[in-house]
Formats: structure tokens, C-alpha cells, sequence
């Protein structure tokens, strides 16, 4: 760092011509001392992460969804076919008889099917009462066909209550813009989705299940094991390591 310089400043006077010495301080020295007193002023200043969590931009949420299935049905069926049985039977182990929600059975009309489609309703709805569905919770009804030459399905259907998210493939940005470091909109919702779809009581997500009784026999067998300081059949035969 250099030393102040002296500078002689001549100004011109009514009594005649006098001069003034003025220290000079230079430029880098004010520079350093105004950026040192800046850093001395400021605030401190906590930087986190961004708050970019595909939990948060995809939630899982317990709310009602309507369950439904079409079953094809021919013109000249006559009746329920073995495969509506089996596809039917598989749709209602999700309904849950304890909530008994409304069960509609939609029959297509004015369709070329329609004769067939209300026989086969019919059968679907004594198929829903054997498993255990009850009667005055059964609701039939119909709806128009839009193609009248074409055989349309019956829909079967129920609000539950399932754990969801939403739809998955938007893509509102361009992916390679990345200047945020963020993740991309669709990021995480096909995984927040299948994670959904495999919960079996939506109630889990929220709190944990009452406990189960306690096995006093089971408990006492194992504890009296541990106080010998022995190790049980069953571990030594799932164990690979040989004592």
C-alpha cells in the first residue's frame, strides 16, 4: 500500500496568490476502506436449499375416487360370460362392505347390445349381492349409447376413498431450462402415483394402526432364551454364519 501524497493546490485570492498543501489519498485505498465498511453493516444471512421436493409438488391426498370398470358384452351373448365373472369378482375386492357405498350398474341403451347388456346387468347385480354387496345399495340405470351400431359396454361402478395424486406428463417448461437448478414439473409423479396405488388402507398415510395383542406365550419363550444366553432353532436355521 502506498503512502498519502501531499498536493500543493494554488488559489488565486483578492490579496494575491496563496497556496494550499492538501493530503491525497489514493483511489484503491478509499475503494478497500468503503467495501470494508459494507461488509462491517451487513446483515447476516442464512442461504438454504431450495424448497423444490417432488412430496411437496406431487402430495398424496386421501380423497374420494370413483371406481369403475366397463365389461364388453356382445349382441349375442345371453347372459353373464365366465370372464365378466372373473373381471367382476376382481373389482369388487376393492369395495369395502363395512362403508356400503352405492353400487351403479349402467346399461347401455339404444345401442346394438341392449338386449344383452340388460341381460347381463342383471346377472352382474345377483353376482354383487353373493359378494356380499346388499341389495338396496345395488342402483341400476342406463345411459345412451353414442354409436347405435356399435355394442357398448356395462359400467360398474363405486366411490371409495383411495389415496391419489394427480395426473402425471405436464411439461410446462423446457427441460434444459435448468438456471433455477429445480427439478422438472413431472419429476417424482409417476413414483408419488404407483406409491399410491399400492396402499392398501389409504388410512396408514395418515397414522399408525392400533396395536395387536401381545402373544404372552411367545413372549415368555423368547425372554426365558434370552436370559440363557442361548440362540433359537429358528435363527440358527436362517443364519449363515455357523457358531
Amino acid at each position: 500500500m502506498s503512502k498519502s501524497a501531499s498536493k500543493v493546490v494554488t488559489v488565486r485570492t483578492a490579496s494575491g496568490i496563496a497556496r494550499i498543501h492538501r493530503q491525497v489519498v489514493p483511489a484503491l485505498a478509499i475503494a478497500l476502506a468503503a467495501s470494508l465498511a459494507g461488509c462491517a453493516n451487513r446483515d447476516s444471512i442464512t442461504v438454504g436449499s431450495i424448497p423444490d421436493d417432488y412430496r411437496t409438488t406431487h402430495p398424496i391426498v386421501i380423497a374420494e375416487k370413483n371406481q369403475k370398470i366397463d365389461l364388453p358384452v356382445g349382441a349375442g351373448d345371453r347372459g353373464m360370460t365366465g370372464a365378466q365373472r372373473d373381471a367382476l369378482l376382481g373389482f369388487l375386492d376393492g369395495y369395502d362392505k363395512s362403508a356400503a357405498p352405492a353400487l351403479t350398474i349402467a346399461m347401455p341403451a339404444g345401442s346394438a347390445n341392449e338386449v344383452a347388456a340388460r341381460a347381463a346387468g342383471r346377472d352382474f347385480a345377483r353376482l354383487a349381492m353373493a359378494a356380499g354387496v346388499k341389495r338396496n345399495r345395488i342402483v341400476m340405470t342406463s345411459y345412451q349409447s353414442a354409436v347405435p351400431e356399435a355394442s357398448a359396454p356395462v359400467r360398474v361402478a363405486f366411490v371409495a376413498v383411495r389415496a391419489q395424486t394427480d395426473k402425471c406428463g405436464r411439461w410446462p417448461d423446457d427441460l434444459l431450462e435448468t438456471s433455477e437448478n429445480k427439478h422438472y414439473a413431472d419429476f417424482g409423479c409417476s413414483y408419488q402415483n404407483n406409491l399410491a396405488a399400492q396402499v392398501s388402507n389409504p388410512n396408514d398415510l395418515i397414522g399408525p394402526r392400533k396395536q395387536s395383542e401381545i402373544d404372552a406365550e411367545n413372549r415368555g419363550a423368547v425372554i426365558d432364551k434370552y436370559r440363557a444366553r442361548g440362540i433359537s432353532d429358528e435363527f440358527l436355521g436362517n443364519s449363515e454364519v455357523t457358531y
